[in-house]
């Protein structure tokens, strides 16, 4: 379904009329397949009365709000096909997401993920400390955001160290190790935001645990969590990393378990998240009106990836903006845009018609 050629280029080579013409064909075909082959995808797409044409736009594509994942199996393929499901985080009450994914899915996300990640770290695998304790400690039977995360991850790096024991504590004799052996190579440090400040800024640095980390490239991503009340900007996160570690190439990234593999890394030269070859942003009001650039509101996300489900088109409960539109460099081609937090009503209205049956 995809092209063969999309992952021959860097994700960030995108030409002037790519979003027009080839990626917009491309979310066509993806929503001409899942409005065959997703019953509950079909029963939306006739509640909106929604027509494709050829004069069809990407603002016009019908979205799914990400929480209707958590109440419907949103497939479209056999359910024999599915080598993976992936599961969101979240409580029992609130429900979790589904995400089932056939070989082909599963692999154009590694191919797409490769990519991206090379942008920052190349192509050579490096000694890799994650922030966290090994996913052999979690839940096993729920592949969930969390897991799928550092798994997804840890495929670019090699020699892995977990920071954390199976009980949850920084085991420092088996940190002072991992530097003494590569205290000469570059490092990739991975792990969620939270746990960032939480583990290295607060923990470690007050234990005034004596390592190098100023030769590593470090990504972060997942927002705050449980440490909203000590969020702060993204510019002061950066600059405490290396006032306590002389890190000095930090990058976030945005993305959602719903469209995994298409991630938004953050644009060196604006600090907004960037689309790619793979993504594309609209920013939508309470009523689901496109807004131009610089106007806060609701964030739609698309992916070219999503072919066992339908994920191409989403509505999040994140507002954000667009801050580039083909003017962050004179090379890029795409968007950046800033994330501003969470729906205060996490509530999305428009798609309350859609049942399975």
């Amino acid at each position: 379904m995809l092209n063969k050629k999309l992952f021959d280029n860097s994700p960030y080579s995108i030409e002037e009329n790519y979003f027009k013409k080839i990626y917009l064909k491309a979310i066509i075909n993806l929503t001409k397949y899942h409005f065959n082959n997703c019953k509950i995808y079909k029963k939306l797409f006739n509640t909106l009365n929604f027509k494709l044409s050829k004069k069809t736009t990407i603002q016009e594509i019908p979205f799914i709000p990400t929480r209707l994942f958590k109440y419907y199996d949103l497939i479209s393929i056999k359910k024999n096909k599915v080598v993976k499901t992936l599961i969101s985080s979240g409580t029992s009450s609130q429900g979790y997401s589904k995400i089932y994914l056939d070989k082909v899915n599963s692999e154009n996300q590694v191919k797409a993920l490769k990519n991206l990640i090379s942008s920052i770290l190349g192509n050579l695998r490096l000694p890799m400390l994650i922030i966290d304790k090994n996913p052999k400690y979690y839940n096993r039977n729920q592949f969930n955001a969390k897991t799928a995360a550092i798994l997804g991850f840890s495929i670019f790096g090699k020699n892995h160290f977990y920071i954390l024991d199976k009980n949850g504590n920084i085991d420092y004799k088996g940190l002072k190790k991992f530097f003494e052996v590569y205290k000469n190579e570059q490092i990739f440090i991975f792990g969620f935001t939270s746990n960032i400040y939480e583990i290295l800024l607060e923990k470690l640095s007050l234990k005034k645990f004596d390592v190098n980390f100023s030769n590593s490239v470090l990504l972060h991503g997942g927002g705050w969590k449980k440490l909203e009340k000590y969020k702060i900007s993204n510019l002061d996160f950066k600059k405490k990393l290396n006032k306590k570690f002389k890190i000095e190439k930090v990058y976030n990234y945005y993305g959602t378990i719903e469209q995994a593999g298409s991630i938004f890394l953050e644009c060196e030269n604006c600090g907004g998240f960037r689309t790619s070859r793979y993504s594309d942003i609209l920013i939508r009001d309470k009523n689901f009106k496109v807004l131009p650039k610089f106007k806060k509101g609701i964030i739609q996300i698309f992916s070219i990836l999503p072919t066992s489900y339908p994920g191409h088109s989403l509505l999040t409960e994140d507002e954000g903006l667009i801050i580039h539109d083909k003017d962050c460099t004179k090379n890029f081609k795409g968007k950046c845009f800033l994330i501003k937090g969470r729906l205060a009503q996490a509530e999305l209205r428009g798609c309350s018609d859609v049942t399975s049956n």
